[in-house]
């Protein structure tokens, strides 16, 4: 008698023990899964970030070119002037 108790209680032990693994490893992997969500939502909105950034350094990249071209336009003409002044003087 004292056996089939003793088997019954392990038994009964045993199985409380793995339905509360099973219970903790649920919860377990739907933080997991929660955890993962998260760094892929953080991930994409970095990402966009830095594409924004980019885009932004691009155009101010374009501006800068542009007053350089112009920069370049007025030093030529200041060139020219300068050379028109050089002739004029001889």
């Amino acid at each position: 008698m004292k056996g089939i108790i003793k088997h019954t209680l392990k038994k009964v032990t045993l199985e409380l023990v793995y339905q509360v693994v099973d219970e903790r490893t649920t919860e377990l992997i739907q933080k997991i899964d929660e955890v993962k969500r998260k760094q892929e939502d953080d991930f994409r909105y970095l990402v966009q970030k830095i594409d924004n950034e980019i885009g932004s350094v691009r155009n101010e990249i374009g501006q800068l070119r542009t007053e350089i071209g112009a920069l370049n336009q007025r030093i030529d003409t200041i060139i020219q002037m300068l050379m028109t002044l050089r002739t004029d003087q001889k």
